[in-house]
């Protein structure tokens, strides 16, 4: 069973925020959108693809995780 929504169906795309620590050249970039109770976060080069809804404290715990050990992501 598929339960990631389309991310296209959450909201427009002016309501998305792209990671400040993006690259610029397009690649290794993602979006997130605080929505309903739920973080989701996408894929900024697939915008119509799925989007993981994480609740407050798992996206907490991946922005912690991120910050030390990028090579995770």
């Amino acid at each position: 069973m598929n339960t990631h929504t389309p991310s296209y169906r959450l909201a427009p795309a002016a309501a998305w925020k792209k990671s400040s620590y993006s690259d610029g050249t397009g690649n290794n970039c993602v979006e997130v959108l605080d929505q309903n109770g739920a973080i989701y976060v996408r894929d900024s080069k697939n915008t119509a693809g799925p989007a993981l809804p994480l609740g407050s404290a798992a996206f907490s715990g991946l922005l912690s995780l991120a910050r030390t050990d990028s090579s995770v992501l």
